[in-house]
């Protein structure tokens, strides 16, 4: 049996024991397959329909073309093993949108450089992005990119300069609430944010019955 945290356990290492006491439990239940609900106060792309531009290159599972705020959403995770024994963690997050339901999927995998993780977006993989963790203060979990590239065929190009694009995401604990919280905002350096989300979440055996309430009644985007 794999734990749910298995891939951020073997990435941050020992500072993994700088965790709020909570997040560290959570991540050391044995789980190979998980879920999570929660409500994002504010979550998608202010671009709304223009993000849908960037369809034909990278795919389904990637692009939001919504905005939105108390948003339901679910996160469904399998935690694995690469063929090299490396801890992994796939991901398919689904945003509740009024009038549509939209996803993002990822898969993570412990790389040899301490603290990295490297990610590989949306349903094609067309997306690669190698994400340093680290403990914040708070014992929160922070998430911040180091480089991203495109594959376009057998080409991989990485995203620079004004194609940059900048993803900073902190998973922390809510003491007041019980229950953790999560930031997540992606920016470039014309557009600005080009997709945000901040909420709360509980796994599956603590899921109030608020969450994940009043689902979007659109098609599957």
């Amino acid at each position: 049996m794999t734990a749910r945290g298995a891939v951020f356990l073997a990435a941050l290492g020992d500072d993994a024991e700088r965790l709020h006491p909570e997040i560290l439990a959570q991540m050391r239940v044995e789980a190979e397959s998980d879920s999570a609900a929660g409500v994002f106060s504010v979550a998608g792309s202010r671009f709304g329909r223009l993000t849908a531009l960037g369809y034909p290159v990278v795919g389904p599972g990637l692009l939001v073309t919504r905005f939105a705020r108390d948003v339901p959403f679910r996160i469904d995770t399998v935690a694995g093993r690469s063929r090299s024994g490396r801890a992994t963690l796939a991901a398919r997050r689904e945003f509740r949108f009024p009038g549509a339901i939209q996803h993002i999927s990822d898969r993570l995998t412990v790389t040899e450089r301490p603290g990295i993780l490297h990610n590989v977006l949306g349903v094609r993989g067309r997306v690669e992005m190698l994400e340093e963790c680290a403990v914040t203060s708070e014992g929160a979990l922070r998430m911040r990119s180091r480089a991203v590239a495109l594959r376009v065929g057998r080409h991989r190009i990485t995203l620079r300069g004004i194609l940059r694009l900048d993803v900073d995401l902190v998973d922390g604990w809510d003491d007041a609430e019980q229950r953790r919280t999560i930031a997540m905002r992606a920016t470039n350096p014309v557009l600005g944010t080009v997709l945000e989300y901040r909420g709360w979440y509980r796994h599956a055996e603590h899921t109030d019955r608020d969450a994940g309430a009043a689902p979007g009644s659109g098609q599957y985007e």
